[in-house]
């Protein structure tokens, strides 16, 4: 197990496009560009410096969150497995950096977002009548699959607002 894990932080540069294989697989894919920022001592100022432009896969049900979630222009931070894809044409062996996405989600260094969980379906009573909770458990890759959390499923937000902290006023406490 050699996989290249990466986190890339930049933006989305082609519109998300979602596709559908032969045998039923949904994939989303676009094109992002992170562009690293240097000072420049010279001018006194920040300038732009190199820049990486990835293409970026999604499968599955986060593909089909990304299609309908974001956009070209977004902030975006994208974690998955980086490898490169190869193909050949008539000029000979071509490649390009490829990222199998894990995770994507909106930077919110750079804005805000409203999350809205995916409605799953309900589970289904075995023959014993007991809910069949196998569709539920997480993919065995999956690497939070053992953490713990506070989730209940069927319940409402993990924490209630406190409604000094919503409206206008910031919520970072004041030191006295």
């Amino acid at each position: 197990m050699n996989e290249c894990l990466v986190t890339v932080v930049g933006n989305i540069v082609t519109p998300p496009q979602r596709s559908r294989l032969p045998s039923g697989d949904g994939v989303t894919n676009f094109r992002m560009a992170s562009t690293s920022r240097r000072f420049d001592r010279e001018t006194q100022a920040w300038t732009d410096n190199r820049t990486l432009w990835v293409d970026v896969e999604c499968w599955g049900e986060l593909g089909g969150n990304v299609s309908h979630t974001l956009s070209k222009g977004d902030p975006v931070v994208v974690r998955g497995e980086l490898y490169t894809h190869s193909w050949d044409t008539e000029q000979g062996r071509r490649s390009r950096p490829q990222i199998r996405a894990a995770h994507v989600a909106p930077d919110l260094a750079r804005g805000t977002a409203e999350f809205r969980r995916t409605a799953r379906p309900a589970a289904q009573a075995g023959p014993t009548g007991v809910p069949d909770d196998t569709a539920a458990e997480p993919p065995a890759d999956d690497p939070w699959a053992d953490r713990p959390t506070d989730y209940i499923e069927g319940e409402g937000a993990l924490h209630e607002a406190d409604s000094d902290l919503t409206g206008d006023r910031a919520a970072v406490p004041t030191l006295t």
